[in-house]
Order: C-alpha cells, then structure tokens, then sequence
C-alpha cells in the first residue's frame, strides 16, 4: 500500500489518530520503522487530545518505537498535549525506565516541565510509585524537588500521603528538600502520613530534625489527633514517644486526640493515650463518658 504514491499516508480517524499514532501506541515497531522512513509521513501529527506518535509510544512503555522516532531529525521531542503534558511525564507516570532515559538523554527536552495542573515529570513519579524512574530525576540538578502543583503539593506531600516509602526516601536523599513543606491548606507531608496511617512513613519524617511532629493543620488538628481519629494505633505510638508532641492538644473546636479516638470508638488507640497520663485514666474521667463506653 505505501509503495502507491496515492495511499493518504496521515490520514486520520474520528479521534485524530494516524497510522503513524496508531502502530506507535500498540508499539508496532517493524510498522513504525516502515512510516518514519517516508519523508512524507507528520510525524508530530496530533490527535484530538493532542497526543503525538512519541507521546503514545512513550506513555506505553514501547521503548523501540521511541528511539525509532527520535532518530527523526523533525520530532518534537518535548510537545505538549492539550493537558500540558510532553513525552516525559507520560512516560514517567507509567514508570517506564528506559523511556525516560532516552527522552533525558535529550537537550531539547525539559526534565522539569509542568503541566496545566502545575506537575511535573517527578510528581507523576512520585505520585505512581515509579522509584526507578524517581530516582533517574532526583539525581538531576535541573530538577526541583519542591516544586508545587496548582494545589500547593510538592512530589513529597504526595508520595507521604500515598504512602510511598521508597519514593518518600529518594526525596528526603535530596539535600535541598523541604521535609516540612505546607499546602495551602497546611497540611505537610507527616500530616498526611499520619491521617492515611503510613507507618513507615511517619517514621521516616520523624528521623529528620526539620520536621515538626506537632505541626497544626485544619481547624487546629496535629498529626496525632488525625491518627488517633481514624484508629491507626502504630503511628499514635511513635507521635507519642516524642517529647515535642502534645498528646492533649485541642483543635479550635476543643477537641482532643483522645476525644476523636473515643467518638470513633478505637480502643486500643484510647488505651495508649489514657495510659500517657495515669489521671486520665477511665476510673478518674468521670466526665468524659464515651472513654467508659470505650473500654467497657
């Protein structure tokens, strides 16, 4: 077909796509090689989201395909899509490892873009998991590890809140990151570890000395009151060894940790905070009957 001059190499579907895009998503690459060696071929073309051929190819995985279209002299190799996003966060939201060394290899492309949502390539990392691929942009110095979304997250406040461990610890290895960085909201990343439960997490944020343990969010509420609200007796545990942690703070409705454990009903979360203090003790807090309630 492609050796009669007439056949409509770039023609396009009802979504946009080539046949070019198309072989480049299903990572048809003998089909790809035989498109891209005709100079007539758009190998930039658009679809109606304003998805490339390589921003397919590279959100795929299909690590062939993309070498094969780099190699062309015309590829926009940093294009953005109608969300803002180029080849490179693409590839880094899906974790594909030998896709983002490829497209880093280039000098055309930004390591450190960002979307119209504010994200950048380590965000969408960050956010998926991608330790590998984290790993790859937090070694570069063109990268901003604090950088921030339009919702004011950093690639930490995200990874802590997901509970991402290995990810939390390739971020923290930078010596520029800000541990204790807030949201809009004032949420850090320990807040958001604490509120999801994320163990490790929490232990990884509390090692460091920039970290507060006892920073306040919405309404006043400390790492510890969001733990202790939703049960998560292993992360009350370690809030409570600190010194620098107040286990009988009020939020701005005058609520304690104690107080949220108790109207959730977690025993064993209302034990270790009782037992902090022997005069909170239920046979001494006559006036607090949900403790009674309990532990029966």
């Amino acid at each position: 077909m492609l050796a009669k001059n007439s056949t409509p190499v770039n023609t396009k579907n009802k979504n946009g796509r080539t046949p070019l895009s198309l072989a480049a998503w299903r990572g048809y690459e003998t089909v790809v090689k035989l498109l891209v060696e005709r100079d007539d071929v758009e190998v930039n073309s658009e679809d109606t989201w304003g998805h490339t051929p390589l921003s397919w190819a590279a959100f795929e995985g299909h690590a062939e395909v993309v070498k094969l279209l780099l190699r062309r002299d015309d590829v926009e190799a940093d294009s953005k899509d109608g969300f803002g996003q180029t080849p490179l966060s693409r590839a880094a939201a899906c974790g594909s490892e030998a896709v983002v060394k490829l497209l880093l290899e280039r000098i055309d492309v930004e390591a450190d873009s960002k979307d119209n949502d504010g994200q950048t390539p380590l965000y969408w990392a960050a956010d998926s998991g991608n330790e590998s691929v984290v790993k790859l942009l937090v070694e570069r110095d063109d990268v901003d590890v604090n950088s921030r979304d339009c919702l004011d997250r950093t690639p930490l406040l995200h990874a802590a809140g997901e509970g991402q461990e290995e990810v939390v610890k390739l971020l923290l290895g930078r010596n520029d990151v800000e541990a204790d960085s807030k949201n809009e909201f004032g949420c850090t990343p320990l807040l958001g570890a604490a509120e999801c439960g994320h163990e490790e997490v929490v232990k990884l944020l509390l090692e460091r000395d920039d970290v507060e343990a006892d920073s306040k969010y919405l309404k006043g509420r400390t790492p510890l009151s969001l733990a202790a609200e939703y049960g998560h007796e292993a992360v009350v545990k370690l809030l409570l060894e600190r010194n620098d942690v107040e286990a009988d703070s009020k939020d701005t409705d005058g609520w304690t940790p104690l107080s949220w454990a108790t109207e959730r009903g977690h025993e064993a979360v209302v034990r270790l905070l009782v037992e902090r203090d022997p005069e909170r003790s239920p046979e001494k807090r006559t006036d607090c009957p949900q403790v009674q309630l309990a532990l029966g």
